[in-house]
């Protein structure tokens, strides 16, 4: 039986909960994608399904969800968890509420709790609204993201535009009176039809309160913060040291796509000590060129020594090359990046590092990747993830990760 089953909408998210059910104590499995039927559940403590519905249309990440759900469920999940990122990435047609709503239909459940909340990765929520460090989400880089702008942090409010059911709030107030006014208060919602909980937090400690008391609902939502706390409600004392793995040896690969402020100063900091190659639409606009150009420089330089690939850059490159480029310059530079790591391995390399959810998601995609088992973290919430076949993939969503994480985790000497 799986203690615990979760569904992720972006790759990197995924690696970021799996890394923190398995710190709780549990054993995890992660798949990229929704298995099929045919597929038989690992024996281990917890799954992490990753899928790539972040930004895809209301329809599809519903359907892949469910998907996902249907195999957990075929596989005796006791609990499910949707997973979304930290700053609550979102349109105002969805995908997180059109998502809930179609889990807790799956599941015959009506009410569930909303926490994005990442206390330890300067994600909190106060009286509903999100703060990023010292700022509103309003007020933060995610304002300018380029498919999901977050300019309103009133969580309760963002959710309401997603959904019909009847959003309410679970005050900071509550959480720390303990487990048990949870429990009363969350049972007090669902009376009053109450279907989506936005559920404060500031501390890890309140985190735990809300996975001591949410213990009687079979859907849970939010981001990895919340998801180490059911991990250790369900570890339940029983926790288990697991050794870390041994990195396989051989040439190393960076692949940046992320354009957040935490992967470019990670970025600048790998190129000061690694053969490095930008991926520039200005200057070769033509995908085909650019691919052919990119395979030639990485078969030029990649050996003993780590390599650095990326497509990273800041608002007004961005511009100038959607401008070069078209439309389409995003899911090109993705692809291409996926095209480049199946060159890496089939040359030899054995260690991927990936900067970037949809990055991450093309390269996976790429390499034929359908699961690996996760492994010891190179920082927090960015675990190793070992395949059978004897590759190393690090996944590091954009905002993660100090300033030289990109430089350990390929091995670079700095």
């Amino acid at each position: 039986m799986i203690a615990i089953g979760c569904i992720a909408d972006d790759f990197t998210g995924g690696s970021d909960v799996a890394a923190a059910l398995r710190r709780s104590g549990l054993s995890v499995a992660f798949l990229f994608d929704a298995p099929d039927e045919e597929t038989v559940a690992p024996e281990v403590d917890a799954v992490v399904i990753a899928l790539k519905t972040r930004t895809v249309p209301v329809e599809d990440a519903v359907a892949q969800s469910l998907a996902a759900l249907a195999w957990l469920r075929a596989g005796d999940v006791e609990r499910v968890y949707f997973k979304y990122c930290s700053t609550f990435d979102s349109t105002d047609e969805g995908n997180i509420g059109p998502v809930t709503d179609a889990l807790l239909d799956a599941l015959g459940e009506s009410t569930t709790v909303i926490c994005p909340a990442s206390p330890e990765h300067g994600r909190t929520t106060y009286l509903g609204h999100l703060f990023v460090g010292d700022r509103l989400l309003s007020e933060s880089p995610m304002r300018h993201h380029p498919l999901t702008p977050m300019t309103d942090p009133d969580l309760v409010r963002v959710l309401q535009r997603q959904t019909t059911g009847v959003v309410g709030a679970l005050p900071l107030s509550t959480i720390t009176e303990g487990s048990g006014a949870v429990t009363v208060a969350l049972k007090a919602h669902a009376a009053a039809g109450v279907r989506h909980v936005v559920a404060d937090a500031v501390r890890d400690t309140d985190l735990l309160a809300i996975a001591e008391g949410a213990t009687d609902l079979r859907l849970l939502t939010g981001g990895a913060g919340l998801a180490g706390a059911a991990g250790a409600v369900a570890a339940a004392g029983s926790r288990t040291s697991t050794p870390a793995g041994e990195l396989p040896a051989g040439p190393g690969v960076v692949l940046a796509g992320s354009c957040s402020a935490a992967t470019l100063a990670q970025v600048a900091a790998a190129a000061e000590v690694m053969p490095s190659y930008r991926l520039d639409p200005t200057l070769t606009p033509d995908p085909a060129e650019m691919l052919a150009s990119a395979i030639e420089w990485l078969t030029g330089h990649l050996g003993e020594s780590p390599v650095l690939v990326y497509s990273s850059a800041g608002p007004e490159e961005r511009e100038l090359a959607k401008a070069a480029m078209g439309a389409e310059t995003s899911s090109i530079l993705e692809r291409t990046l996926g095209s480049l790591a199946r060159t890496a391995t089939h040359r030899g390399a054995r260690r991927i590092v990936v900067a970037g959810g949809e990055t991450s998601g093309a390269v996976v995609q790429a390499l034929g990747v359908r699961s690996v088992l996760v492994d010891h973290e190179a920082d927090r919430g960015v675990p190793w993830c070992l395949t059978d076949e004897g590759l190393a993939l690090l996944l590091k969503s954009g905002n993660f990760g100090t300033e030289d994480l990109l430089v350990r985790a390929a091995g670079a000497e700095a």
